[in-house]
């Protein structure tokens, strides 16, 4: 599945009082491993193959997510090299109720496909066909010049 569109995923997590710190906000370390558990799908999605992260940038924690809130993680494949693959990762605090989201945290992690000796292996060319998936990957591009 090479689409941008086809790389999309999203996920929620209910925010539980063994996710939260002292300030009964979910551990920035929680939000990263959702992050990165959501992002490794859409690479693996894309490549076809098991993928490893290999770089994180910058992650920007805007508010927090309270106990009792609804995290919504979302992730694509916005850019892919000889062997990675770039992904694009947003968190949300989400209102199960209204539908009202307000991000929280942002950021951009590398994958690199691997075979079944972990070794690095070519990923197919990204392909984009509609104008939700340019869209999306206008924004990533944007964000990523910004924060590096």
């Amino acid at each position: 599945m090479t689409n941008l569109l086809s790389t999309y995923i999203e996920n929620r997590e209910m925010v539980q009082p063994h996710h939260a710190n002292n300030l009964q906000s979910v551990h920035g370390g929680n939000v990263m491993k959702w992050m990165d558990e959501i992002g490794a799908m859409s690479a693996m999605r894309f490549a076809g193959n098991a993928c490893v992260t290999a770089r994180i940038n910058r992650v920007d924690f805007e508010r927090p997510i309270r106990v009792g809130d609804v995290a919504l993680i979302e992730s694509y494949v916005y850019r892919a090299g000889r062997t990675s693959v770039h992904v694009r990762l947003q968190t949300s605090r989400e209102d199960l109720t209204s539908g009202e989201r307000e991000t929280t945290t942002e950021s951009y992690f590398v994958y690199v496909a691997i075979d079944e000796d972990g070794n690095p292996i070519a990923v197919p060319d990204l392909t984009v066909d509609s104008e939700e998936g340019e869209r999306l990957r206008a924004v990533a591009l944007d964000h990523t010049d910004e924060r590096g």
